[in-house]
């Protein structure tokens, strides 16, 4: 129970630290991207209101259902007494006309009769809340509404004709417009004349619609010069007052690179030593290796142990449509590093911009002018020794030959992959904060992981968590990693997937035959599991236990791999007399490893040692050595191939008994483990 509670109290402790770093990176997320959300968020709105006032102010000044009156029409009909009423907004180019002929046709129709009815309706209410004492004039005031009712005279002027009814007419000015009204009205014309106040909205509108080219173009103008600036990109990192601080504790193995960089730690903690000896310290180191290795993480591990900022960009971030954005981030990235350093650049993935230059147009010549400015910046006039850069790259041989020189890249660390000792080092680092079972043997786990990286390590342990939560176990077990690293190695099981009996005898001869192939080839890794469960894309898998750690492959060993992929189409053949499409990874991989023995490895006793560089044109190569190297090359392979083949038939006609009980077993268990595997060959020995 005391154990328990350690245990839990130590998962609760890391819950709250855990929760701690994440609010302390909101934090420092929001204050950064603050003010330019808040800059872009009053843009937005104006464009918003800009627009809706542009549709509207369009939309009023051009929907038209109304019919148009000329100007000239219109002092003609003002002439003629043919207007009884005239509305006019004020500031406008345009009024509103309500001809009585068509007062007259309004007044015919039985919309009006109902108006006038009402209206003598609501006129008798008043007089009789009035409480007139003189009822003869109350007789009289009926009498004369009823008259002047019958003529609809009196409410000739007050009726209002609908917007669709009323006509209109564009005026050239307004001032002069109005003069003309009151003369006419003057002269003793029958019209009214009804002048409105504009509406603030419109206003408003209109000018929006005169400010918004100016200020569309300052908005571009600002988004231009935010571009050629840094922007949210170049994060600076700073160890002094991160939560999250990286030193080379939590940098699992890489004993060799880690104690390559104490140079340049040491350098950024004591710059003045080296400077009265007169010692340089390497301006740039250049970190090559395999995605998911740990170029980033022992860059940012650097920059923790020296306790100097950090700033990060990827190579991309420097690549724009706009020509001269590019060299204009590199300057700005150099010009930020100055103001703080001494400091760290870290430039991730610099194949981006540092390929190799070439005479060329458009985004390459982008690309050229953005790596001259990278070359400037790194070793010329008035450069700064307390800045270092840090690159990363999975593909060096595509960087110019100028960025790689001594004065600007002047260390190259070769980042490989984690052997036994280091994959095991970087399992215990990822296993410190995961509740992991005493059973569970980490070692073991690093033996059977050769070829992983440190990014790939910690998946399998972060899926086994994921595993041990959905099985509600109290901690992590073996078969929880187990199943973890099957996983991330072939894909996701699928238990549920119908296999028709034809296509499970099909699949266990061909798991079959590359296990009993590889049993008897003396180079080959042991078997470690063999499974007719779909995993992935897969069908079935044979899954090799390594033994150990190998850094070169000999023609035999290259050979007899070759023979091993060839097994599974070989059981197919040798027990079915019959072929699958199964075998189609298996020859692609086949393929890859005999064309390398013959180009890269110079394997082949035909073709002779001999290497084509298959980055550069390998086309050009082959015509140098002759019209007919081409065809040689690929009736070698064709031969290489058609060998192995060959060979793992006979292999497995020589012991048809072994493959038809691992077959047979397969479709009875679906898996068979390393020892029973090794039980079903024990007479053999």
């Amino acid at each position: 129970m005391q154990d328990e509670n350690e245990e839990m109290n130590i998962h609760e402790k890391n819950k709250k630290e855990k929760k701690e770093k994440d609010n302390n990176k909101k934090k420092n997320n929001s204050n950064n991207g603050g003010s330019k959300k808040k800059f872009f968020t009053i843009i937005s709105i104006i464009l918003i209101i800009a627009i809706g006032f542009s549709g509207y102010t369009y939309y009023k000044n051009n929907h038209k259902d109304a019919e148009e009156v000329s100007y000239t029409q219109l002092i003609q009909d003002i002439d003629g007494d043919k207007i009884a009423k005239i509305e006019m907004v004020s500031g406008a180019s345009s009024v509103k006309l309500s001809y009585k002929e068509d007062i007259d046709e309004a007044m015919k129709s039985e919309d009006y009769a109902n108006y006038v009815n009402e209206l003598i309706a609501n006129t008798t209410a008043e007089n009789e809340v009035a409480g007139s004492t003189n009822e003869i004039e109350q007789k009289e005031n009926n009498n004369e509404v009823q008259e002047e009712a019958s003529p609809n005279e009196k409410y000739y002027s007050t009726f209002e004709l609908k917007s669709e009814d009323k006509k209109t007419a564009q005026i050239p000015d307004t001032e002069s417009f109005i003069e003309l009204v009151q003369q006419k009205k003057l002269e003793g014309k029958n019209f009214e004349f009804v002048l409105k106040k504009r509406n603030p909205l419109l206003s408003v509108g209109e000018v929006l619609i005169s400010i918004f080219p100016m200020l569309l173009i300052f908005i571009m103008f600002i988004l231009l010069f935010q571009m050629q600036g840094l922007g949210d990109k170049g994060k600076v990192y700073d160890p002094s007052v991160s939560s999250d601080k990286v030193t080379f504790d939590d940098v699992a193995g890489l004993n060799e690179e880690k104690a390559e960089m104490i140079e340049v730690v040491d350098f950024l903690k004591y710059p003045d030593k080296y400077s009265e000896m007169g010692a340089k310290v390497p301006k740039g180191v250049l970190l090559c290796g395999k995605p998911g290795t740990g170029k980033t993480l022992i860059a940012k591990a650097i920059a923790g142990e020296a306790d100097v900022p950090f700033i990060s960009m990827s190579g991309s971030e420097f690549v724009e449509l706009f020509a001269g954005l590019g060299a204009s981030r590199v300057r700005k990235l150099f010009e930020k590093a100055e103001k703080i350093s001494p400091c760290i650049i870290f430039i991730d993935e610099i194949d981006a911009i540092g390929s190799r230059r070439e005479n060329a147009i458009g985004g390459d010549s982008e690309n050229n002018q953005t790596l001259n400015q990278l070359l400037v910046e790194m070793d010329g006039f008035g450069t700064d020794q307390s800045v270092i850069v840090i690159a990363a790259t999975n593909r060096p041989e595509m960087l110019d030959e100028a960025l790689l020189r001594p004065g600007r890249f002047d260390r190259r660390i070769n980042i490989g992959l984690p052997d036994i000792g280091d994959r095991e080092a970087i399992l215990k680092l990822h296993a410190e904060n995961k509740k992991i079972d005493k059973d569970v043997d980490l070692k073991a786990i690093a033996g059977d992981t050769a070829g992983f990286s440190g990014a790939e390590l910690a998946n399998i342990l972060n899926e086994a968590a994921i595993y041990a939560t959905k099985r509600k176990h109290k901690a992590i077990n073996s078969v929880d990693i187990e199943d973890a690293v099957k996983k991330v190695t072939v894909g996701l099981e699928k238990h549920n997937k119908v296999v028709s009996q034809k296509d499970k005898e099909l699949t266990a001869y061909h798991e079959a035959g590359h296990a009993v192939v590889s049993k008897y080839l003396p180079t080959q890794d042991m078997v470690k599991e063999v499974s007719i469960v779909p995993r992935g894309v897969a069908g079935g898998y044979t899954m090799y236990k390594t033994i150990e750690d190998k850094f070169y492959v000999s023609k035999t060993e290259m050979q007899e791999k070759l023979i091993s992929l060839m097994g599974g189409r070989a059981g197919e053949k040798v027990a079915l007399n019959d072929i699958s499409t199964g075998a189609s990874n298996d020859l692609e991989v086949a393929m890859k490893i005999a064309r390398d023995m013959i180009t890269i490895y110079g394997m082949d006793d035909k073709i002779g040692p001999m290497s084509l560089d298959q980055n550069s044109d390998m086309y050009s190569q082959l015509q140098l050595l002759g019209p007919d190297m081409q065809d040689a090359i690929g009736k070698e392979v064709r031969i290489i191939m058609d060998d192995a083949y060959s060979k793992a038939q006979e292999i497995l006609r020589a012991h048809k008994d072994k493959l038809d009980i691992v077959a047979k077993l397969l479709i009875e268990k679906e898996k068979i483990n390393e020892e029973e595997f090794k039980n079903i060959f024990e007479n053999d020995k």
